[in-house]
């Protein structure tokens, strides 16, 4: 099969898709007989990228694979095609959903212990149902406690590939206006991380999938009972 062919294969595909493929499924729309080498699909998904240049939408890499997005530029055009206002946000979701991603994983009473107020069951409720965030395991403490972390669909939603290109708290100027003592508890020592003393159960934590590899391949992570939030920290906008 032909370098071209396998290209607008590829093209057809990441279109009519509506969510990200990655490599293993793009190898899967080929018989196993025609199909190309990952090198070449990868070959292809470079061309392709390089064609988006200068367009109104990109070939973007997250979590989950490969998919095609309009332009950020053009978000403020684009947008207008939709009549209903986008969501905003509370200040309390907001720094909810900071402190899982940047500390995770860790529960809601250690999200309590730094804003230093209760979290509301609605909050965790609606980080869950957007699946942003998901329950990975239960500390090994009385009561067992869930632990939450994010979600590949949380990675998808803000265009990163793993937590690793989450933007340096340095550069989030938001938090420190917000609350400062948030932004010092993001940035705390990092060698004594919130769940970095507590257990976690082995036998309640699935399949951990947070960190993916460059290709967008899903790369399941077994979590130990010595699990270390430090560790899914160094791990991995629409």
């Amino acid at each position: 099969m032909n370098a071209d062919l396998i290209k607008r294969i590829i093209e057809g595909a990441l279109l009519a898709a509506g969510k990200p493929l990655d490599i293993a499924k793009i190898e899967n729309l080929f018989e196993e007989e025609e199909r190309p080498p990952r090198d070449q699909i990868r070959a292809a998904l470079e061309e392709v990228e390089s064609d988006c240049r200068g367009r109104g939408f990109e070939l973007m890499q997250t979590a989950s694979g490969y998919r095609f997005q309009v332009r950020q530029d053009l978000s403020t055009w684009v947008n207008r095609l939709w009549t209903e206002k986008p969501k905003r946000y509370s200040r309390a979701m907001l720094e909810t959903l900071a402190l899982i991603a940047y500390r995770q994983p860790l529960t809601r009473g250690d999200i309590e212990q730094v804003r230093g107020v209760a979290v509301s069951s609605d909050i965790i409720r609606t980080l869950q149902e957007r699946d942003w965030v998901r329950v990975v395991g239960f500390r090994d403490v009385p009561g067992k406690p869930a632990l939450y972390a994010t979600t590949k669909n949380f990675l998808d939603y803000f265009n990163i590939k793993n937590l690793e290109q989450l933007p340096a708290l340095s550069e989030i100027k938001d938090f420190a206006e917000l609350d400062p003592e948030l932004e010092l508890a993001l940035s705390g020592d990092k060698s004594a991380p919130v769940a970095a003393n507590d257990e976690v159960s082995d036998t309640s934590v699935e399949d951990f999938d947070l960190q993916q590899q460059a290709d967008g391949e899903d790369s399941v992570d077994d979590v130990d009972a010595d699990i270390d939030s430090d560790d899914l920290i160094s791990g991995s906008n629409s």
